[in-house]
């Protein structure tokens, strides 16, 4: 299992999304993030990856919630999800990215994992949660999530 993370920029109503150009995930919009590198906390891969892949410096990170991934056949995510409301620099594509904003009452879930319609309204609620989620083919198998105290 590789944990990684996910962190979403929210501003007036609109949260940032990014449309994956390449490798796993390519073709869908979702926050950015990925995997945690050694010696890393989750909190540092957040910020680094945001960096990375939208050239934004996230401040005052907020935990919003832990999710394990599991999508059929091989992949196995425990995912760190972040929110933050204060950042350094602008969003800018990368090779990786294309980020843009999108109205918290129409978000794009048809091309975004079908977990998402899930998970992500908690996280618009400002709830903190852990789940899990199982996908094979992109059609969600099984799913379970609670609301948790702050982590």
């Amino acid at each position: 299992m590789k944990h990684v993370t996910l962190l979403f920029l929210r501003r007036d109503g609109e949260i940032l999304l990014a449309m994956k150009k390449r490798r796993f995930g390519a073709g869908r919009w979702n926050g950015v993030g990925g995997k945690v590198e050694p010696g890393e906390t989750y909190e540092q891969a957040a910020i680094r990856e945001c960096q990375e892949e939208i050239g934004v410096t996230p401040r005052a990170l907020r935990p919003a919630g832990e999710m394990h991934f599991l999508d059929l056949p091989d992949v196995e995510h425990y995912c760190h999800i972040y929110v933050a409301t204060n950042w350094g620099g602008e969003p800018r594509e990368s090779e990786e990215m294309a980020p843009r904003w999108f109205a918290e009452t129409a978000i794009p879930y048809g091309t975004m994992w079908p977990d998402d319609v899930y998970w992500l309204p908690l996280l618009l609620a400002g709830k903190i949660f852990r789940g899990s989620v199982t996908v094979e083919n992109d059609t969600v198998h099984e799913y379970s999530f609670e609301e948790v105290s702050p982590l």
